[in-house]
């Protein structure tokens, strides 16, 4: 099996004059976490929404569990396995948390029926619960609609999502930007937990803790570009900040890049 899960070559975006992402050449193993670093508009976004398929890249192509892939819209990358978790969350306020992990892919019975089917309730809650448990998450009543739960609460929901369906990598932008201490560590156990279940991610963040404790790699961003592909072990949070700022050059990271 190919030990590769996700690459881009020369992944590009032009919206008009403005060069959002050029060239960017990635590489994601399997089971590996790579944390995604930069300054705001340096292209992170951009190039997830080119992966996820929210957008369509000007140029460069997208392989992804061994198969070139263009996909056409979020439906298609997540029915290929792409699971992401973005700050938005796209969660259902009006909806508990069985209806809003199987939005859009609902289970249901009575199949038999042709176009007369009825949604499988008890199968859902049932794969709910699991969910939650695979993940971590502690959620008083999984009944509960989601507007009133915490925000920590919300994102874990999210992510659980992920996990329902057995994602082959999934992706979170800014997963804990707006959570709490308590929050926060609660998320971090859930990335830690798909660490040790050997699944991919890909983690965008600000947070140098975070990422120096939770991936094993880190890819720095600067204005649309890839400058820097770090072993987290190898280096300091103040070498990443220098490479985010534009301190350390192009050619001092294609030198470390190559040891």
């Amino acid at each position: 099996m190919n030990d590769i899960i996700l690459e881009t070559r020369g992944l590009t975006k032009h919206y008009g004059g403005v060069h959002a992402l050029e060239d960017a050449n990635f590489t994601l193993r399997r089971g590996e976490h790579v944390a995604i670093m930069g300054d705001n508009g340096a292209g992170k976004s951009t190039f997830v929404r080119q992966i996820t398929g929210v957008e369509q890249p000007t140029r460069g192509e997208i392989h992804f569990d061994g198969n070139k892939v263009e996909f056409k819209g979020p439906i298609e990358a997540r029915e290929a396995g792409i699971e992401a978790v973005f700050q938005t969350l796209a969660l259902a306020d009006h909806l508990d948390v069985p209806d809003n992990l199987f939005l859009g892919r609902e289970k249901t019975k009575w199949n038999w029926l042709g176009p007369f089917r009825r949604l499988d309730y008890a199968a859902m809650h049932a794969d709910t619960l699991a969910a939650l448990e695979k993940t971590g998450v502690k959620i008083p009543s999984i009944r509960n609609t989601i507007q009133f739960m915490s925000g920590g609460q919300r994102q874990c929901v999210a992510i659980a999502r992920t996990a329902t369906f057995h994602s082959k990598l999934t992706i979170m932008d800014e997963p804990t930007a707006a959570l709490g201490v308590q929050e926060t560590a609660q998320v971090e156990n859930i990335v830690r937990a798909l660490k040790e279940q050997g699944e991919p991610l890909i983690l965008i963040s600000h947070n140098m803790r975070q990422v120096m404790d939770l991936c094993d790699r880190i890819v720095v961003f600067r204005r649309g570009r890839i400058c820097a592909n770090l072993r987290a072990a190898d280096v300091s949070g103040e070498e990443v900040v220098a490479y985010i700022t534009g301190a350390k050059t192009q050619a001092e990271y294609m030198v470390e890049d190559a040891l």
